[in-house]
């Protein structure tokens, strides 16, 4: 007798149809997936708060009657119980967000740059709304069929409630930093105690929610599955990371082949909030530089735009003369770095599209460092291209610790074909090894050598732009601040992506977004910063949880980082003020006092307006005194060591819009009386309102106010008008759901208020690091398109006279 699918053929036939039965229903499903997170993100878009809060109000109050009335069973209580939350945590954050977008327009730019960190956790907790809206929709019409899962559905509403709940969280630490902080400004500035306070209170907030079945709800969908990936390789890159102290076992197949974390969000995300509290900044350098294993890079160069010329370049560590823009027949001297390590190459990588003039030159060739097989060589050609009237030099990101100019390759190919000019991206040494200033000091190197051989490089240099990502970004800042201070050529423009600009521990509405962040979670970024700023941190972890690379950890206490800088800062004001070495001078420079001051305090010293036409080599420490602020102008003789830099009262150097700078009727809500504005961070919620907290225990993330973190070559967002005066046109492009982005939108209302050219290009549903993400989908392919805008903008304008 034969069977139901009878035999050969006929067997064969069925098991095809039934796999191919089974093919069809995954695609379905994954077709509906990708239709409710699109339809979600409609709703978002299609429906005012109050409505949106009214129907799922209502949806939860109709879903809750009727699992209430199926019976005793665990799961119909599970979710009759959970709708109960909803409803409650909707109605409760409703008020709330309602007040924060009444005043969040007193925050933007301008009329046509609607963005700041208000907006951007109104838009979130919008977000998270409209997902339960179509959930809830989805559940009242399926309850009652066959096929309804019943633990999935239950599970996606628990997660999304636990979400919500802690965005009405975030919500009412929103109203505490309006409550605090001065009228038009996004940062909190004030009492350092009460920082310190709220940001503890904040980071104790549970956050394993965000990082499993609500991974990266916010953003647009077709990032989603690229951040679960990186999700699933992150906690399986934490087990291998806790099993190997120096790495050797760890590869690139093994990072994703944990499949308990991709079938068990929950798990998935408390091994996620595990690793971002309690693992050190060692740990985050190895995981973001992943991307450089060769097996990847390769992958990456094979499927990035091809280009002629890609070559390693090491520049030896020679002083060169540059000539001062005020009077070209006087000349500087650019040292090589020297802070923490002492004289040593810079690394930098030249790309371009077409093999131009100079670039296959003899000079040129004796500088190229192998990079081993990957290493690409020219190709003979009839006939070279002639040198391009622009040069991009570009910074990359990494937050000062992590990654090169191999990693940002794939989209610095492209940039180099669209803009058809030649680009010199920086390799700077990274943090933790090399804290501040050393970054600094070979990016400014690098880019005055790119200026003085811009014809090796393939260019005229008559147009030159500065660019970069994230920190990339701050060092751009930083380097033409520092152009400007040594009196040298300032790059024509500079071309920001989500630059981070105020690097102090501080809060803002948009900091509240990093409870949420999976690239940019708070305790990273300030591990990142702690390094940065050379601040030694204690090593509370066990032997088993020591970080990949240890054999480059270097601990320096505070003392030997403060000696450095002094070290430092002695040799940038021998530079800044020395022109002994000049080719035309050979005076010395008259000294008023010792030399204790840096380049960074003697720009902030720098007299407001031009300089004039008198020789820098008379200058003196007295003529560089503190003119611009009233407190220390009548102190020539005061002594701005590293221990006490930055501005000995808040008044002296107003780093945020004051109330002159912010929109008409820009004022603090006035709702709020003197005591409310006094209480501590513990009466931040209303009564009955308890967020979740965090299972993982305390969280190891440094929380300090150091003097280092105050300089102005750190954190551009602090330095005085005068020093912002120097700098070039600036275009920012900013993330709207990047914890950053009140950095952009502060440091862009600060240029604007002093009348600086400045745009600020926001764009919406994409992740901090959006560059790197280009080829992933529409919208980062076209959010990168607007930072190649950007720098075509500054390449394309006329050439301003160099007097």
């Amino acid at each position: 007798m034969e069977s139901v699918w009878g035999t050969g053929p006929a067997r064969a036939a069925g098991a095809s149809a039934s796999k191919r039965a089974k093919e069809g229903s995954k695609s379905r499903s994954r077709r509906r997936w990708r239709k409710g997170k699109t339809k979600a993100s409609r709703l978002v878009h299609s429906m005012d708060l109050h409505t949106m809060t009214q129907s799922l109000v209502t949806l939860a109050e109709d879903n809750m009657a009727f699992f209430s009335s199926q019976g005793p069973g665990e799961t119909a209580r599970r979710l009759s119980g959970v709708f109960v939350g909803i409803r409650e945590q909707a109605l409760g954050l409703e008020p709330a967000l309602g007040r924060l977008l009444s005043v969040a327009h007193l925050f933007d730019l301008d009329a046509e740059t609607l963005a700041n960190g208000y907006r951007s956790l109104v838009h979130t907790a919008r977000c998270c709304l409209a997902h339960l809206l179509h959930k809830s929709r989805y559940v009242a019409s399926n309850r009652r069929s066959i096929f309804f899962r019943t633990s999935h559905n239950l599970a996606e509403l628990e997660a999304y409630l636990a979400a919500l709940t802690q965005l009405r969280a975030l919500a009412y630490y929103a109203q505490r930093l309006l409550a605090t902080n001065q009228p038009g400004k996004l940062f909190f500035e004030g009492d350092e105690g009460l920082i310190t306070d709220f940001l503890h209170e904040y980071v104790t907030l549970h956050k394993g929610c965000f990082y499993g079945r609500c991974l990266g709800f916010q953003f647009t969908p077709a990032i989603r599955p690229f951040l679960q990936t990186i999700s699933i390789g992150l906690v399986s890159f934490g087990e291998h990371y806790k099993r190997n102290e120096t790495g050797l076992g760890v590869t690139a197949s093994s990072l994703f082949t944990s499949g308990r974390f991709a079938i068990d969000p929950e798990l998935r995300g408390a091994e996620f909030e595990r690793i971002i509290q309690n693992l050190d900044v060692h740990f985050w350098k190895a995981f973001w530089n992943i991307t450089e294993i060769e097996v990847l890079s390769s992958l990456a160069n094979m499927a990035s735009t091809t280009v002629r010329v890609s070559r390693l370049l090491s520049l030896p560590p020679e002083a060169f003369e540059m000539p001062l823009t005020a009077d070209p027949k006087l000349t500087v001297t650019i040292s090589p770095p020297l802070a923490h390590t002492g004289p040593g190459p810079v690394l930098v990588r030249l790309i371009s599209y077409e093999l131009r003039e100079g670039q296959d030159s003899e000079e040129l060739s004796s500088l190229v460092k192998s990079e081993g097989p990957r290493s690409l060589e020219l190709r003979p050609r009839p006939q070279q291209a002639p040198r391009s009237q622009s040069l991009v030099v570009h910074i990359h990101g990494g937050g000062f610790v992590a990654q090169t100019s191999k990693s940002h390759e794939p989209y610095l190919k492209s940039w180099a074909q669209e803009l058809g000019t030649p680009i010199l991206s920086i390799d700077y040494s990274l943090a933790p090894e090399a804290p501040f200033p050393r970054a600094l000091e070979e990016c400014f190197y690098a880019y005055c050598w790119a200026v003085k051989h811009c014809a090796l490089l393939g260019s005229t240099g008559e147009r030159i732009c500065l660019a970069g990502d994230s920190a990339g970004g701050n060092l751009c800042f930083s380097v033409s601040l520092r152009a400007a201070a040594y009196g040298v050529r300032v790059p024509d423009g500079i071309m920001a992506a989500y630059p981070a600009t105020m690097l102090q521990s501080t809060a803002s509405p948009s900091r509240l977004l990093s409870l949420m962040d999976p690239l940019l979670p708070l305790s990273v970024l300030t591990k990142c910063v702690s390094a940065y700023a050379g601040g030694e941190t204690e090593d509370h972890s066990d032997p088993s949880q020591k970080a990949l690379g240890m054999m480059g950890l270097v601990r320096r206490d505070t003392a030997l980082l403060f000696r450095d800088l002094r070290l430092g800062a002695s040799s940038w004001l021998h530079s800044f003020l020395d022109l002994g070495g000049h080719k035309s001078h050979t005076n010395s420079v008259p000294m008023a006092e010792p030399m204790r001051r840096s380049v960074s305090e003697a720009a902030l010293a720098q007299p407001e307006g031009p300089l004039g036409t008198d020789s820098l080599k008379s200058l003196t420490l007295h003529d560089l005194s503190l003119k611009g602020c009233s407190d220390t102008s009548g102190s020539p003789e005061l002594s701005l060591s590293a221990e006490t830099l930055g501005p000995s009262t808040p008044s002296n150097v107003n780093f945020l819009a004051g109330p002159d700078d912010a929109p008409q009727g820009a004022t603090a809500p006035q709702e709020l009386s003197a005591k409310d504005r006094g209480l501590g961070v513990h009466a931040t919620f209303p009564e009955g309102f308890h967020p979740r907290r965090s299972s993982q225990g305390p969280t190891r993330m440094p929380i300090y106010s150091s003097p280092i973190v105050k300089n102005p070559f750190m954190s551009p967002l602090l330095a005085p008008d005068s020093m912002l005066q120097s700098l070039p046109p600036v275009h920012i492009v900013a993330c709207a759901l990047d914890p950053m982005l009140d950095d952009s939108v502060m440091f862009a209302r600060r240029l604007r208020g002093l009348g600086k050219p400045v745009t600020l290009c926001v764009v919406e549903d994409l992740p901090h690091g959006f560059l790197s993400l280009a080829p992933l989908c529409r919208e980062t392919r076209q959010a990168a398109a607007q930072c190649v805008e950007r720098i075509r903008l500054i390449l394309a304008a006329p050439a301003a006279p160099r007097v």
